[in-house]
């Protein structure tokens, strides 16, 4: 049992950890996970609404990034 509970609270973990990271700092760069959390959508969603063009991506070093303000206008423009 206790290995059990031990990989439900790792994976538990594992899946708050872009949230966890968003609280202790207030970046204005986010990866796709963490822009998933921000904008309550999987990191799946966020890279399809990326291919769409719905928001634009910061991408330097291999690495692909989400700007808040961007994140924000979107949620914005999409307010019924």
């Amino acid at each position: 049992m206790d290995i059990l509970a031990d990989a439900i609270a790792a994976a538990v973990v594992e899946e708050m950890k872009p949230l966890l990271e968003m609280l202790s700092v207030r970046p204005r760069l986010l990866t796709v996970e963490q822009a998933g959390v921000y904008v309550g959508r999987t990191p799946n969603a966020v890279r399809i609404l990326l291919s769409r063009g719905a928001f634009p991506a910061v991408r330097a070093d291999g690495r692909t990034m989400l700007d808040v303000q961007d994140l924000d206008r979107w949620i914005d423009q999409n307010k019924n």
